[in-house]
């Protein structure tokens, strides 16, 4: 197991850091990839979360589906812009998107901010309560953890082995996890599927269609028996697009 970052890893990650361009401090270039996984000191902070964060279950989870964790600002909802109503916010195709993953798949809403900001915004898009799909439970800024890499400094980032540690039933094989941002994939950078994120709403919710590709993506995944072992990063060269 790897306890620290050999030179030769350090050096791939300073190799992703161009020499005359201003580091976006809120994620990571597609390239790069941290080796931090296995580090010690972060499953250690996953641990103390599996240990410490309490999590309010609103429905349970379903014998044989899969797990299908969605992070909200810029995934499914610009929350930069202003409308006159949340729906002119709302990223096109959502809840049709959530009642067809809903099929196969568990749903978890996980994000950067507050648990009153979560509960809000779900309430107010219609997503939480729904009929025609059920979401298992939210995750905040709390269930993060920080991770130092070498040139990075300190990144918050989405651990799913907190998911894992508390529900069992679910592993690397079954779960997929969508956010705009890379580096909260960075402690299980297999299960991460980086999307397309939604801003300006005024100028593209008529023409973003992501969620509609996404859902057949998931379908076609559905019955696979390990997840891990797909390259999410082209997903969209498995779907048939309009």
């Amino acid at each position: 197991m790897m306890i620290g970052s050999t030179e030769d890893a350090i050096q791939d990650v300073a190799s992703c850091v161009p020499n005359n361009e201003v580091i976006n401090d809120l994620d990571i270039p597609e390239e790069c990839i941290i080796p931090v996984s296995q580090r010690q000191e972060f499953l250690a902070k996953i641990e103390k979360r599996v240990r410490e964060y309490k999590i309010t279950v609103f429905n349970p989870s379903r014998e044989g589906k899969k797990l299908l964790v969605l992070d909200i600002d810029y995934t499914l909802y610009d929350h930069r812009s202003t409308a006159e109503h949340v729906s002119q916010l709302m990223r096109p195709y959502l809840h049709e998107f959530l009642t067809s993953a809903y099929e196969d798949y568990d749903i978890v809403i996980w994000s950067a901010t507050s648990m009153k900001w979560i509960e809000i915004k779900m309430r107010e898009m219609g997503v939480h309560p729904n009929p025609n799909f059920k979401i298992m439970f939210f995750l905040d800024s709390g269930a993060m953890i920080n991770i130092v890499s070498p040139d990075y400094g300190l990144l918050n980032v989405k651990p799913l082995g907190v998911i894992w540690g508390k529900f069992p039933q679910y592993n690397s094989k079954n779960t997929i996890m969508f956010d705009d941002i890379r580096r909260n994939f960075l402690m299980n950078p297999q299960n991460g599927l980086h999307i397309a994120p939604f801003k300006e709403a005024y100028k593209n919710r008529h023409k973003d269609k992501e969620l509609l590709y996404l859902s057949r993506y998931l379908k076609h995944i559905a019955k696979l028996k390990d997840l891990s072992s797909l390259n999410h990063k082209h997903w969209y060269r498995k779907v048939p697009r309009d």
